[in-house]
C-alpha cells in the first residue's frame, strides 16, 4: 500500500483542467484523497462552488471504488451530497472514503469530506463494477 499521495489527474479532462486529485490508498477498504481550493473552484458568493465539491466527491470516490474492485472500471450508479459547512478559497480539502459493501458487480461507500479538521460535506454512493473487456472506463477523471 502506498502511504503518500499521488496526481490521479493524468489525463486531459474535467478534474485535471480543475486542479487535479491526489489520492491515496490507506487500507483495502479506506482511502483518502484532496485538493486545495483555487479561485476557479469559487461561486458568486466566494466559497466553493458545490458542483466542484460533487465533481471531487465523485472522482475521488470513484477511484476508491476503482481501487477496491481490483482495479476494475467503475461507473457511478447512484451518489448522494449533504453540504455540511462552505469551503473558502486556499483551504485544502480532504476526502475519507471507506468501502461498506463490495460484490461481484458493485461497489458501496461513504465518503467525509473536511477542511481545517472540520466535516465540510458527508456523501454515499454506489458504483457499478464494468466487464473490463467491454470498456475502456478508468478512475479518477
Amino acid at each position: 500500500m502506498k502511504n503518500d499521495f499521488e496526481q490521479i489527474s493524468l489525463q486531459p479532462g474535467f478534474m485535471k483542467h480543475n486542479g487535479g486529485v491526489l489520492f491515496k490508498t490507506i487500507s483495502k477498504d479506506e482511502y483518502q484523497f484532496k485538493t486545495t481550493i483555487e479561485k476557479k473552484h469559487l461561486n458568486a458568493a466566494k466559497i466553493t462552488h458545490g458542483g466542484f465539491i460533487a465533481a471531487l466527491v465523485d472522482a475521488g470516490a470513484g477511484t476508491a471504488a476503482h481501487r477496491s474492485s481490483d482495479g476494475g472500471p467503475c461507473v457511478t450508479i447512484s451518489l448522494e451530497l449533504k453540504f455540511i459547512s462552505a469551503v473558502h478559497l486556499g483551504q485544502e480539502l480532504i476526502g475519507t472514503v471507506k468501502i461498506q459493501k463490495k460484490t461481484k458487480s458493485m461497489v458501496f461507500l461513504t465518503c467525509e469530506l473536511a477542511a481545517q479538521n472540520k466535516i465540510v460535506a458527508t456523501a454515499s454512493g454506489v458504483w457499478k463494477i464494468l466487464n473490463k473487456k467491454l470498456s475502456g472506463a478508468g478512475p479518477g477523471g
